[in-house]
């Protein structure tokens, strides 16, 4: 059984995050139970690299996994097969004309290895009211005038922090992907945790404590 330290729990709206040091081996970067979903812990949660990950009927689990998957514009490897679809007019790549279709999307679509979805009510309306506030950004793939890929995510300064992605034909999110690597400003995109497909795409693991550094570089 998982011994939960006292200072885990986040009782109060005001409760702070426990430092990310502290933060459990196993569970991988568990730092955190609790609390809410509100703009402002949203907000001081990604400022610290930390972010909610939790299943249906859980307490909202709150992380800071080490090592942490990011990948950088410079790493990102597009394949012969991507670049030319890059350069055709196969997909319209699009930024923030869709947000809650996206987050929907990611929400609906199954995936290998998962029966449900992490992404409940609360998330789509945190993250919404994030978007509104200009603090969330979408990136919709349409094919023939039909939202067929797309991902969303937190941006703070010039790191974008992933949420999730979705794909409804070959390759859809592995455009939305380059896109965000290729034609924007930021200069660390967080993955969060180990995921083979990204890490196909160039994605790789840095240690906590340099992924820190880098937040307070660039956020």
């Amino acid at each position: 059984m998982i011994e939960i330290p006292s200072n885990f729990w986040l009782n109060k709206a005001d409760t702070p995050f426990p430092n990310v040091n502290l933060a459990l081996n196993e569970p991988n970067g568990l730092i955190a139970i609790g609390g809410d979903l509100s703009i402002d812990r949203m907000l001081l949660a990604y400022e610290n690299g930390i972010f909610p990950w939790y299943g249906e009927g859980e307490p909202i689990l709150w992380y800071s996994p080490n090592p942490r998957m990011v990948i950088t514009p410079d790493k990102l490897h597009v394949s012969k097969s991507l670049k030319k679809i890059l350069h055709s007019s196969q997909f319209r790549v699009c930024i923030d004309m869709a947000f809650k279709e996206v987050i929907l999307q990611c929400r609906t679509v199954q995936r290998p290895g998962q029966s449900g979805t992490w992404i409940d009510d609360e998330m789509v309306k945190s993250y919404c009211q994030l978007h509104k506030l200009g603090y969330a950004h979408s990136y919709e793939v349409y094919k023939n005038d039909e939202l067929v890929g797309g991902l969303y995510g937190v941006a703070l300064g010039r790191v974008f922090f992933g949420e999730s992605m979705f794909s409804l034909v070959s390759n859809a999110s592995k455009v939305a992907f380059a896109h965000l690597l290729q034609k924007s400003k930021y200069c660390l995109i967080d993955c969060q945790i180990e995921n083979q497909h990204l890490e196909s795409l160039g994605a790789f693991k840095m240690p906590r404590d340099l992924f820190i550094q880098q937040l307070k570089a660039f956020v």
